[in-house]
């Protein structure tokens, strides 16, 4: 079964709540992120940036920088900003984009699942990256980003949430990014009822947050050990289960800044023993698996790999996105680690394909290339043989808010 655990969130009061949600920091421009903080008293973002006004200055990523978030957080709790539940309750979250919803549970996951592995991952997370998040938790003592899981289709639980949110939910409004937000606060003894239905969901899947979900299990073995096991919600983690049928992935583009000291002709004629290479009137995207479109010089072209070249038993071989490293970015163009090299840029396929050519014509780039997106059953498959997919395979959405709902980490 899966452990979906209720907790008392904190979170919004009901009319600030816009104000207070944010994308996560990361996800703004510079310029973007400096009007918000200046523009908007209330936004979560003032938490993650306390210096924001001030002459005092720390090291990004240090101790002193997260008592200052710790600090900040309190302060936005003692000004009735953040409000806590009574009592453990499990929240249903609806996101709308385009007319596509996105409905699921927000629930504390456990990390005794995650180290069995019954909640099962897809992507490596680099141990520097852990270490700094895992002490990031244990200073703030809180998650405000959900991890993102899904699970198989289920009807019993469809059901019960389609009943529990026929009502008007706790929030409801609408981000500038023309995204709508739905929340519904759960009774206690509705949160039993979902809780004791996810006994019948056997796996859940990390469709997003590899990092948050892996310091998490850290932090539970780091005060284990040390027996500072201070509450229960160590045990589990901020997480938004969703069904994956709900989930919408996309790719991720490569744009690459030079062509290995190769000439436009011969490039061409490297890829043209890969596969089948025609040239293309203007930009598109790729129409099938194992196909890619990339952008050269400004212009377009079409590549479909031969069948040979594809180890179709293999999960994560038979990936177009390992494909395009192993058969063009590392032989060809000599880019040995996508993690490190500083050669390539990542483009989520959410964004338009024709921002490539303006790059390209720009002369910053000399190619982009534009892969097929994978599917969740591909997804799945690397999760189950325990094995990762290539760095940027998966542009997974929903992209959850920061500071919606809060897990108190100690508590």
């Amino acid at each position: 079964m899966a452990d979906i655990s209720p907790f008392k969130a904190i979170r919004p009061v009901r009319d600030k709540v816009h104000l207070v949600a944010t994308r996560p920091y990361y996800s703004y421009k510079k310029n973007v992120l400096k009007a918000k903080l200046e523009d908007n008293p209330y936004t979560f973002l003032r938490i993650i940036n306390p210096e924001f006004g001030s002459e005092l200055k720390t090291k990004p990523n240090s101790d002193e920088r997260f008592e200052l978030v710790k600090s900040k957080y309190k302060e936005f709790i003692d000004s009735n900003i953040l409000i806590q539940d009574d009592s453990p309750r499990l929240y249903i979250y609806r996101q709308t984009i385009n007319g596509h919803s996105f409905t699921g549970i927000i629930g504390g996951a456990s990390v005794e699942e995650y180290n069995n592995d019954r909640i099962k991952k897809h992507e490596a997370t680099l141990t520097s990256r852990e270490a700094m998040f895992t002490r990031y938790l244990d200073i703030v003592g809180y998650n405000a980003e959900p991890v993102l899981l899904s699970y198989k289709n289920d009807n019993h639980i469809e059901e019960l949430i389609a009943n529990f949110i026929s009502v008007r939910p706790e929030y409801e409004f609408t981000t500038t990014d023309r995204i709508k937000h739905e929340l519904w606060v759960l009774t206690e003894d509705d949160s039993i009822i979902l809780k004791n239905a996810f006994q019948i969901v056997d796996t859940t899947y990390i469709a997003d947050g590899h990092h948050r979900s892996a310091s998490s299990a850290r932090l539970f073995e780091e005060r284990l050990n040390s027996g500072r096991i201070d509450g229960l919600n160590v045990e589990f983690f901020l997480a938004f289960f969703v069904e994956e049928s709900q989930l919408r992935i996309l790719e991720f583009n490569r744009l690459v800044n030079n062509l290995n000291g190769l000439s436009t002709e011969n490039f061409l004629s490297e890829l043209n023993s890969l596969g089948i290479l025609k040239k293309l009137s203007c930009a598109e995207k790729p129409e099938q698996e194992h196909q890619i479109t990339f952008c050269l010089k400004g212009d377009w072209y079409e590549l479909t790999f031969n069948l040979n070249l594809i180890n179709k038993n293999h999960p994560v071989k038979s990936l177009d996105s390992d494909l395009l490293t192993e058969l063009i970015l590392k032989p060809i163009l000599g880019i040995a680690d996508l993690k490190t090299s500083d050669e390539i840029e990542f483009v989520p396929g959410n964004e338009p394909i024709l921002g490539f050519e303006d790059k390209i014509r720009s002369n910053k780039f000399e190619v982009g290339f534009v892969l097929y997106p994978a599917t969740i059953e591909q997804v799945k498959r690397v999760a189950d043989n325990q094995m990762n997919m290539p760095p940027k395979s998966t542009w997974v959405e929903p992209k959850l808010r920061s500071g919606l709902t809060i897990y108190d980490i100690n508590e």
